[in-house]
């Protein structure tokens, strides 16, 4: 049985109105939505969409109309959604569109609440969730090209959003339901430029979805890289920016067109070993407010945004950067479902334009408890617990083995190591611990780039494992091709010489409630480990809840790896942080007894928790810095030769700059000399290196390797933000820092080099532009 659906009718009935659960039948008059004159138009007749984007996979169903009431009662009067492709077709053929999937059933609950819905299908969303949408089985045939015209990528999209129709094409307005435009893929100016393939995607859902207003979103620097003409074009962009420069381009090559922000981003998501990210509610305020006093359309990401449950967390590109289970977003609804002073000022903005209407109720929240602290009794070893294994003589990636998520470990023996050797891994994606003779030796963490590793002496023979945990895969960039456990090769440099090892046994341990509880269990007290080192494996208890509520379970004296309630996934934990506790919802929760199993790959320090009222998503414990510069460390650039000199324009928007000849190297320094008022600040939101072509050199590789001041004192304003490919997060110095300012990039190779290009704040007023700068390029690093 699906482990989303095995919600109980008693349990649910309690829930009352919020839960949702039943069949709710959509009005039968069709209607028209369509794009007019400099606006859109509703049967007919001028209508300002109001839309709050929430995503169903993310929300208890008990709690899908709770939340579609919160988001009424602000004075919204639409809903945006994704729709995940790998939540539905989990395995290639398999849909499941039941229970916690039931995408026909939510949108009928928008209906039944006179909510309009905004339905984006993808077929890649990105929303910070796993692989961006996309099924992580498309990557069992190595070479396929996602996201481009790949005749076998193409025919899966078709087949995919023929079943989503399937489910919904009869709800679109035109058919009496609540469903008002369809998106087409989705900010593809970010990834690449395809008309082709864009227009393919558009066939599909236009063949599937019928005579529906389709439209795209992009962000304003890149929209007509593939813009069609028979789409809607939308543009997306966040709290503080200037909403003139936004639209100014679209105005420009359609004057007549609809404006509507399709993502207004009320917040951030959460990276683990990062601050927790929140954004000013005045300015999100403000943003809604001048749009609707200009009578422009938006969609607020995210309104709610709730919680990546399981696995089905992403990571962000360039590098990589794994996201955190909550998805709270700063957003004006909490994770759990909470209102916040920013619902509620928002609240007191939106009732200026409900023409003429009240505002409907603010439902109660959901009720919290707490649970006392409780001890976890059993362990389930994970060495002593490993499936049969399969050999190999070469390394193969999990998805060679058929397995999407979880942990992988490879096994095999040593040549004799007399005094040290260095293990190199090519490369492990994403956490590998390294064990000799089931001793731990030490980790690779992909988040910092770390690939090698000093191994100590031993026999010939010694067993070497690699423990390698998969994280969420890459959801944005051309990085989302992200295979998952060992992607190549490992090496052992040993005595002067350098040796692939070979011989593997592979233990799949997948991501599966079922695998977890049919583990062999001991009682916790009998198992030692005979290093003195953290055991990793499966744990089990179960705690008493005499009135199932919403709660948060703690796990900050636990190591790493995901946890599970009465069966339901409820997420990843981390000890790094910032996020110690878990949301557990309390129509998950039954009187009485409940079991709770806890996979952690490195082990508790503590086997126990607790459930607490209110939840810690900004504790980080890390010991790797947030900046880029060594204590004592400063960047001397004397004596070094700039090759180019020059000032940079006031005013929002992307700048070039051209070289007076090309240049090769591989650091680059940009050096701040001031800025456009007068100011200490200093921002960056995107900048690019143009190579010998003029071609705008891939970021992925780009490593920070000093920054002279970085503001992470309370959000993420770190020197990567440079180049994050997102152009609403940028890098800051810290208040009152002087100038000049300095960063230093690694492009990871020597390249030729002809340009820079420049993108500022977004803001009105552009806080920190840089006038008078500098770049050097060099071969070797500089001299700090």
């Amino acid at each position: 049985m699906n482990k989303w659906s095995t919600i109980g009718v008693s349990l649910l009935l309690s829930f009352g109105a919020m839960a949702g659960f039943q069949s709710c039948s959509p009005k039968t008059e069709s209607g028209t939505f369509e794009a007019g004159k400099g606006t859109f138009l509703l049967n007919g007749e001028p209508f300002v969409v109001k839309a709050a984007e929430l995503h169903y996979p993310r929300i208890p169903r008990a709690y899908w109309e709770h939340r579609i009431k919160q988001c009424k009662a602000l004075g919204m009067n639409t809903i945006c959604l994704y729709v995940f492709w790998n939540f539905h077709e989990e395995k290639p053929g398999e849909f499941d569109f039941t229970g916690q999937k039931d995408l026909a059933e939510f949108c009928r609950l928008c209906q039944k609440n006179d909510m309009y819905v905004i339905l984006r299908p993808g077929p890649y969303v990105c929303a910070e969730w796993e692989m961006g949408g996309l099924p992580w089985w498309l990557l069992k045939k190595k070479d396929i090209r996602l996201r481009e015209d790949d005749p076998y990528f193409l025919e899966r999209v078709a087949i995919f959003e023929k079943e989503v129709a399937n489910q919904v094409a009869g709800l679109t307005i035109q058919k009496g339901g609540p469903i008002i435009m369809v998106q087409v893929e989705n900010e593809y100016g970010s990834y690449g430029e395809s008309k082709e393939y864009v227009a393919k995607i558009r066939d599909i859902v236009r063949g599937n979805f019928g005579d529906v207003t389709l439209f795209q979103c992009d962000w304003a620097s890149n929209f007509q890289l593939n813009a069609l003409d028979d789409l809607v074009w939308t543009m997306n962009f966040g709290t503080g920016a200037n909403i003139d420069e936004q639209f100014a381009p679209l105005k420009k090559v359609r004057p007549d067109s609809p404006l509507m922000c399709s993502e207004f981003w009320s917040g951030w998501f959460d990276k683990w070993g990062a601050n927790h990210e929140t954004r000013a509610a005045d300015d999100m305020i403000a943003g809604i407010d001048e749009m609707l006093s200009k009578g422009i359309s938006f969609s607020l990401y995210m309104t709610h945004g709730g919680t990546n449950w399981g696995h089905w967390a992403g990571a962000n590109s360039p590098g990589f950067a794994p996201d955190v289970t909550s998805y709270d977003y700063d957003a004006p609804i909490s994770e759990s479902g909470k209102i916040t002073p920013k619902y509620e000022k928002l609240r007191e903005t939106l009732a200026k334009y409900m023409d003429g209407k009240k505002q409907a109720k603010v439902p109660d929240d959901i009720p919290t408890i707490s649970v006392p602290a409780f001890e976890f009794t059993e362990v389930a070893p994970l060495f002593a617990n490993l499936p049969e294994p399969k050999s190999d003589d070469t390394i193969r990636t999990m998805e060679e083995y058929d397995q999407g998520f979880g942990s992988i470990l490879y096994r095999t023996t040593l040549p004799k190591i007399d005094r040290s050797a260095t293990l190199t891994v090519t490369e492990a994606h994403d956490y590998a611990q390294i064990f000799i003779d089931g001793k731990y030796i030490g980790k690779l963490d992909r988040r910092n780039g770390e690939k090698q590793l000093d191994i100590p002496a031993c026999a010939e023979g010694a067993q070497l494992d690699i423990l390698v945990e998969a994280m969420g895969r890459i959801n944005f960039g051309r990085a989302i091709k992200d295979f998952k456990g060992i992607t190549e090769k490992v090496e052992l440099k040993n005595g002067g010489r350098t040796t692939e090892l070979k011989g593997w046994k592979v233990y799949n341990l997948e991501d599966r409630y079922e695998g977890y509880k049919g583990l062999k269990f001991e009682p916790l007290k009998s198992v030692k480990d005979a290093q003195g080192q953290r055991v990793p494996g499966c744990y089990r208890a179960t705690f008493h809840v005499e009135k199932p509520g919403d709660t948060f379970l703690n796990f900050e004296t636990w190591g790493k790896g995901l946890v599970y309630v009465n069966g339901y996934g409820i997420g990843r934990i981390w000890e790094i942080g910032p996020q110690q506790t878990l949301y557990m919802p309390g129509c998950w929760l039954k009187e009485g007894e409940n079991e709770i199993l806890v996979f952690d790959i490195v082990g508790p320090k503590e086997a126990r928790t607790e459930g607490l009222e209110e939840p810690i998503l900004n504790q980080l414990l890390v010991n790797k810095p947030l900046t880029h510069r060594n204590e004592g460390e400063e960047l001397r650039l004397a004596g070094e030769t700039p090759v180019l000199s020059g000032s940079f324009k006031a005013g929002n928007g992307w700048q070039e700059m051209k070289f007076g000849k090309p240049v090769s190297g591989r650091y680059v320094c940009i050096e701040a000399l001031n800025a456009q008022d007068g100011k200490d600040l200093a921002c960056i939101a995107e900048m690019y290196l143009l190579d010998e072509n003029g071609e705008r050199l891939s970021r992925e590789p780009w490593i920070v390797k000093y920054a002279d001041s970085e503001d992470v004192s309370q959000v993420n304003r770190s020197a990567d933000k440079i180049f994050d490919l997102q152009e609403s997060t940028y890098w800051s110095t810290e208040t009152g820092s002087a100038y000049p300012h300095a960063v230093v990039i690694d492009l990871g190779a020597k390249h030729t080099l002809t340009a820079i290009q420049y993108l500022p704040r977004m803001e009105s007023n552009v806080p920190g532009g840089i006038k008078d700068f500098k770049v050097y390029v060099k071969e070797g690093n500089f001299n700090y």
